[in-house]
């Protein structure tokens, strides 16, 4: 390896370092809450060393938000394969649901906290990352609508909101422990019961 690609290496796991490091102080006191210093301090450098990779705080965000998308969608693209397009859909739900699972904190992060639509606000810049993520959903409808397995709707949009909405509602129950209640150490089953009748759901009303 030559010198070149040696330090393009080295600042490749730096940028991780910085990115974990944030992601974890992000998560743990809120994205208000922590500085420039506190992620230096984490990682035991100076702030001055962050900001030779970072101009600052709310593009250290986007970082985390934008790999964590590029994460799910690459994910999502298992489900490609799948010819008929409602065993499609199921399988994208059973995608999200375990992503969501096995990266709980990219999932707050992605949505659930606050700090990167109103980051996006200040910017006047629109959450492209959830549009093409939506847009995929959006495609599968399409193709259950055009092959005759969704009959009672022509509303795409709304079909797909309706979906999303289920999912996402079902995993923040999970992730902020609202399910906690039933105290009999069955909510991983829970949740894949609940996604079952969901299916069964769809299959009779759309």
């Amino acid at each position: 390896m030559g010198i070149v690609e040696r330090k393009e290496r080295e600042r490749e796991e730096m940028r991780e370092l910085i990115l974990e490091a944030a992601r974890k102080l992000f998560l743990a006191q809120g994205f208000d809450k922590t500085s420039i210093r506190n992620i230096a301090e984490a990682i035991e450098y100076s702030p001055a060393t962050i900001y030779l990779y970072y101009k600052d705080k709310n593009e250290l965000l986007f970082s985390l938000h934008e790999a964590g998308f590029q994460k799910m969608m690459q994910e999502f693209a298992n489900v490609v394969i799948v010819k008929d397009p409602f065993e499609k859909l199921v399988a994208l739900g059973n995608q999200y649901l375990k992503f969501a699972i096995e990266n709980p904190e990219l999932y707050d992060l992605m949505f659930i906290m606050d700090a990167p639509m109103e980051t996006l606000s200040c910017r006047e810049e629109a959450w492209d990352e959830g549009a093409r993520s939506f847009e995929f959903l959006k495609i599968t409808i399409s193709e259950c609508i055009e092959t005759g397995h969704f009959k009672s709707t022509t509303d795409i949009e709304n079909a797909s909101l309706t979906i999303w909405s289920f999912m996402h509602g079902l995993l923040s129950l999970h992730l902020r422990k609202r399910m906690a209640f039933f105290e009999d150490n069955r909510e991983m089953e829970r949740i894949q019961d609940s996604f079952k009748l969901f299916v069964e759901m769809l299959k009779c009303t759309l």
